[in-house]
């Protein structure tokens, strides 16, 4: 019988080093605006770490508020390029990660964390290149009893990340896109690119269309007097 709450699931599959890569001059804005701005992991994460940007394939984790028994599972199962991607219900009561799992992590090449909770020895992360995205800081420890579960559906703020899903980080958040739909957004994405250019070029050389403004104010019954 099947151990709910308390089990690690086998990843059937991932997005692929190759399309990871492709994504590597993506920025998040262009992500989130093809998905019609609905997927996001809150501008209650925020980055600490140096520079950089993190990429790469989800290996989540659902565990209790301040527990971590399961995260230092996943840094085992880990596999070059993943991200650890932590529900731990939001909660900053007790750190979730810290340095001895960094130093584990960065060993194993896992390429970064998300944590929907806190972490410690933060100055360690800070000073560092290795991705990191959490909800706060707090210097008091995690418990390692359980329960847990890995490589299943988890929740950051309403953003819905699957194993596997392509995990994108930069100065302006977090976004998972998933696995089955990261080519069609790389050129959804692509043409926003192409037409952003186009728009600088356009304010650059003073023929940027503006009447755009005017005609939604009409359209919407604003009064101008």
């Amino acid at each position: 019988m099947e151990t709910l709450g308390f089990r690690i699931l086998t990843r059937e599959s991932k997005v692929s080093p190759a399309m990871v890569q492709k994504f590597e001059n993506v920025v998040t804005p262009h992500v989130s605006d093809n998905m019609n701005r609905m997927f996001s992991g809150g501008s209650g994460l925020s980055a600490y770490y140096q520079k950089g940007k993190l990429l790469g394939a989800a290996l989540t984790i659902k565990t209790r508020p301040g527990d971590n028994l399961m995260v230092h599972k996943a840094i085992d199962l880990a596999e070059h390029g993943d991200v650890l991607v932590v529900d731990a219900g939001g909660d900053t009561t007790n750190a979730i990660v810290g340095e001895i799992m960094l130093e584990l992590s960065k060993k194993k090449g896992i390429s970064g964390f998300v944590i929907n909770g806190a972490i410690r020895d933060s100055a360690a992360f800070r000073n560092g290149d290795f991705p990191v995205y959490a909800k706060g800081v707090t210097h008091r420890g995690p418990y390692k009893d359980g329960p847990g579960e890995i490589n299943v559906p988890v929740s950051i703020d309403g953003m819905v990340i699957h194993p596997g899903d392509l995990i994108l980080g930069d100065e302006d958040g977090v976004v998972a896109i998933p696995q089955a739909l990261t080519a069609d957004i790389l050129d959804q994405v692509k043409s926003q690119e192409k037409k952003e250019w186009e728009t600088f070029q356009a304010i650059e050389n003073g023929s940027v269309d503006r009447s755009w403004i005017d005609a939604t104010l009409k359209n919407k019954g604003c009064e101008w007097k």
